[in-house]
């Protein structure tokens, strides 16, 4: 069988890093994934999907996205059944992580910090000695 999801889209939220009792790193969080059409005359849509990732992936999920940042998430689609406060059924459908990836550009990634001077680089003036 085959059981894949992948999609891109911007973090609704910080991921928050959570530990269960048995000190397994855990994070969920929302992707807002815009449609890939538009209905004449009316506003893009976008899906609101629910994620969830483990271990290592959750930590570096947790250390290095932010609210509104571009993540690309390939996982597993995966389905739960629980009961509410209220005493309702309830079913959950989430992506479980399997690989996430920067998907915005570098300055994104970097808090929007773009090269300065100083920062390692350094002007080559123009010389038409170059072998090339």
């Amino acid at each position: 069988m085959i059981n894949t999801a992948i999609f891109m889209g911007r973090l609704t939220a910080d991921p928050e890093l959570r530990h269960t009792s048995s000190d397994t790193a855990v994070t969920s969080f929302t992707v807002a994934a815009d449609r890939s059409y538009v209905k004449t005359g009316a506003e893009r849509q976008a899906d609101f999907i629910d994620v969830v990732a483990w271990r290592s992936t959750a930590e570096f999920i947790c250390k290095y996205f932010k609210k509104g940042q571009l993540i690309a998430v390939q996982g597993s689609i995966q389905t739960r059944n629980y009961e509410d406060k209220n005493g309702n059924k309830r079913k959950a459908v989430e992506v479980v992580v399997d690989q996430a990836h920067f998907a915005g550009p570098k300055r994104e990634q970097e808090g929007g910090n773009f090269a300065q001077p100083g920062d390692g680089f350094q002007e080559i003036t123009a010389d038409d000695d170059l072998p090339f």
